[in-house]
C-alpha cells in the first residue's frame, strides 16, 4: 500500500506515474472510509485527488506555499502531508479538522472556511516573498464556484500587478455547491469547449498568462502543466477541468447531494444518520412556496446554499423566476434584495449566520441606510449551529443588532417564527432580519402575535416578582426551565419575558420592573460582548437593579461539544440558580 508509506510530499516524488495512479485509488478508498463513517465534504475532495498528487509531486511544500480556497478540497493535501491516519483509522478521525489548519501542519498556512479567499491570501504571501527577495513558488487553488465571490475577483484583478511568480490553479468542475450561477461561467464553459482557445478569456483579460488542462484528473497531464509553470516569473492561471465526486458513481450522478454528506452506506449512498421529523429548512421552503404562488412579487434569494431554506432542485424548478441563486456573492445578494424591495418586490434573502458576516457593509449601507423593506433570514445563528472555527454562528447579535433601522427578531417557537416571517414579508416600513430557530422545531398551542409593527414591545409570559428573566430566542426554553427551578427552590415566582426584538429596548416594561423586582437575568444564544444583555444592563446601570447577563464568551471555538460550552458559560438552570442565590439582594 503506497499511502501508508507517505509521511510527507517528498515520499511521492520517487514514485512512477503508474504508482501515483495506484496512490490516487488508495486515497479515494481512504476518503470513502472517513466520509462514509464521519461525513464531510465528499465531492470536492474526490474530484481533486489527482491534482493534489501532481501539485505535491512538482512543487516543494512547505517551501513552495499552496493555499487552498475554502478548504473543502484539502483532505487529499492532508493525506500527503503527514495526516493520512486521520483518513485510514477511525481512532484518528478527530485528530484533524475538515479545513486547512496551521496548528496541524507546516504545510497549511491559514485556517480557511469561507470561500473566495485563496487568491488574495496567496497574493499576500507572494508580495511578502518579493519584499524579502526570496524565490519560492506561491500557488493559490480556487474552485470555479468560488470565482463568483467578490474577494476572488478582486484578488484575480490585482494578481497581474504582482509581476512575479504567482500561480493560480482554477479547479473547474462546472459546479458550486449546487449549479453555478453568473455570466462568468459562460466564459468558463466556452474555454472548456474550445480547449482553452476561446477568444474571450476572463483571465487573459485581467492580464494573466493562461493554460488549459482538459484532463484535470490525469496525473501525467497535470504534472506536465505544473512543471511548465514552476518557477515562472509572472502571474499564471492553470485552468483544470475536473470531475466532482470522481470515482464514486453515486456522487458523480448526484453532485449537489454529495458536495457535503452525512455518514452514509457506501452501497446505496443513503445516510446512516437520519434526522426524522420536522426541520426549519423544509418548513421554510414550504411556507415561501405558498407565498410565491399567492403573490408573484415574493422572491427567495440564496447565495450558493439553496439547502439553507430547503430549496432542492425540484423546488427551485417549481419556483421558477421567483427563486434566485446569486452564487457565492452575499454582498450582491443583500444589495440586490434592497433594490427589489425599493421597486415594490418582496425579497427574502437567506444564508448562514457566519456568511452574513461577509455582507455587513451592504446590510448597513445598501439596505438599512436606505431603509428598504427586505427580509433577511439568518440560519444556524446559535451555539446549536455549526461548530467548527470557520463557521461559528454566534456573532450575529452584536454585528447586526447595532445597525440603525434594522429590526432583528428572535422567535421562540415555530408558530412565532412563521408569524414574524409573514409580517416581515408583508410590511413595507423596515428592513427586517429573523433568526431561524436552531434548537429544534418547538410548537406552541398558544396564540402568537401576527403584527410586530409596534417595535420593541416585549411579551410577559408569566407575571411574578423579585426576579425577572428575559430569555431571548433559542434560550427561551432555558428561561422556562430556570423559572421553574427558582419557583421550586426559592419559593419565588419570577417574571418570565420573551423580548422578541433583538434590536431595541422596551423601556416602558423595563422601567415598570423596578417597582417589584430587584434582579434581572438575561439569556441570549450568542456572545455577550456587544450583545443583547449588555443593553439591558446599561439601561439599569444607574438604578438599584442587579443584572446578571448569560451568554457566550467572546472566543473562537472549534469542533466543540454544545453541552461542554453551556457548562463552561454557566448556561444551565443549576449554574444560574447558584448565581441568583449568591448575588440576590
Amino acid at each position: 500500500m503506497y499511502l501508508e508509506t507517505v509521511n510527507s510530499p517528498k515520499d511521492i516524488k520517487k514514485l512512477k506515474i503508474q504508482e501515483l495512479e495506484k496512490l490516487a485509488g488508495e486515497m479515494r478508498t481512504a476518503l470513502m472510509h472517513r466520509l462514509s463513517n464521519k461525513g464531510g465534504h465528499f465531492g470536492p475532495n474526490f474530484g481533486i485527488v489527482e491534482a493534489t498528487i501532481a501539485l505535491h509531486y512538482v512543487f516543494d511544500s512547505p517551501k513552495d506555499k499552496i493555499v487552498f480556497d475554502v478548504s473543502h478540497q484539502t483532505y487529499c493535501h492532508k493525506m500527503l502531508t503527514g495526516r493520512k491516519n486521520g483518513y485510514l483509522y477511525k481512532e484518528h478521525f478527530e485528530n484533524i479538522s475538515g479545513y486547512s489548519n496551521p496548528e496541524e501542519s507546516e504545510h497549511d498556512f491559514f485556517n480557511i472556511g469561507h470561500t473566495s479567499t485563496s487568491v488574495s491570501l496567496a497574493g499576500g504571501l507572494a508580495k511578502a516573498r518579493d519584499l524579502k527577495g526570496e524565490k519560492e513558488n506561491i500557488i493559490a487553488v480556487i474552485g470555479d464556484g468560488s470565482l463568483s465571490g467578490g474577494e476572488a475577483l478582486e484578488g484575480i484583478d490585482f494578481a497581474a500587478e504582482l509581476d512575479s511568480n504567482f500561480i493560480i490553479i482554477v479547479n473547474d468542475n462546472d459546479m458550486s455547491i449546487a449549479e453555478n450561477h453568473g455570466g462568468l461561467y459562460r466564459n468558463l464553459k466556452a474555454l472548456r469547449e474550445s480547449n482553452g482557445l476561446a477568444e474571450c478569456n476572463l483571465f487573459k483579460a485581467m492580464g494573466l498568462d493562461y493554460v488549459y488542462v482538459k484532463e484535470g484528473n490525469n496525473i501525467e497531464k497535470l504534472i506536465e502543466a505544473f512543471k511548465q509553470v514552476k518557477d515562472i516569473d509572472h502571474p499564471f492561471v492553470v485552468h483544470i477541468n475536473t470531475r466532482k465526486g470522481k470515482g464514486y458513481e453515486l456522487a458523480e450522478a448526484n453532485r449537489e447531494e454529495f458536495h457535503w454528506h452525512m455518514p452514509f452506506d457506501v452501497e446505496t449512498g443513503r445516510a446512516t444518520v437520519n434526522f426524522d421529523g420536522e426541520n426549519y429548512e423544509d418548513l421554510t421552503c414550504d411556507f415561501l412556496m405558498k407565498k410565491m404562488k399567492a403573490d408573484p412579487k415574493v422572491v427567495a434569494i440564496v447565495a450558493a446554499v439553496p439547502g439553507v431554506i430547503g430549496f432542492t432542485k425540484e423546488k427551485r424548478k417549481e419556483a421558477g423566476k421567483q427563486f434566485v441563486d446569486v452564487g457565492i456573492a452575499e454582498e450582491h445578494a443583500v444589495a440586490f434584495a434592497s433594490g427589489i424591495a425599493k421597486n415594490g418586490g418582496k425579497p427574502v434573502f437567506a444564508t448562514h449566520s457566519s456568511f452574513m458576516q461577509r455582507t455587513y457593509d451592504q446590510i448597513s449601507q445598501d439596505l438599512c441606510v436606505n431603509n428598504n423593506p427586505a427580509t433577511l433570514l439568518v440560519n444556524t445563528a446559535s451555539v446549536y449551529g455549526m461548530n467548527d472555527i470557520t463557521h461559528l454562528g454566534i456573532y450575529d447579535i452584536p454585528m447586526m443588532s447595532n445597525i440603525p433601522n434594522l429590526v432583528y427578531l428572535a422567535p421562540t417557537n415555530c408558530e412565532e417564527y412563521f408569524a414574524m416571517l409573514n409580517w416581515s414579508i408583508e410590511q413595507t416600513k423596515y428592513p427586517v432580519a429573523v433568526r431561524i430557530p436552531c434548537n429544534g422545531v418547538i410548537h406552541t398551542e398558544k396564540k402568537v402575535d401576527t403584527d410586530y409593527s409596534n417595535l420593541n414591545k416585549y411579551q410577559i409570559k408569566e407575571k411574578g416578582s423579585q426576579i425577572a428573566i428575559i430569555a431571548l430566542g433559542d434560550f427561551f426554553q432555558l428561561g422556562e426551565q430556570l423559572a421553574k427551578e427558582i419557583k421550586s427552590k426559592m419559593s419565588v415566582t419570577p417574571t418570565l419575558i420573551n423580548p422578541r426584538y433583538i434590536t431595541g429596548l422596551d423601556e416602558e416594561l423595563l422601567e415598570s420592573l423596578k417597582a417589584e423586582h430587584q434582579m434581572v437575568i438575561t439569556l441570549e444564544d450568542g456572545i455577550l460582548d456587544g450583545g443583547f444583555g449588555e443593553k439591558i444592563a446599561r439601561f439599569y446601570g444607574p438604578t438599584h437593579m442587579k443584572v446578571l447577563n448569560y451568554g457566550l464568551k467572546k472566543e473562537f471555538l472549534d469542533r466543540y461539544n454544545v453541552e461542554d460550552v453551556l457548562q463552561k458559560n454557566r448556561l444551565t438552570p443549576g449554574h444560574i440558580l447558584d448565581d441568583v442565590e449568591r448575588y440576590r439582594i
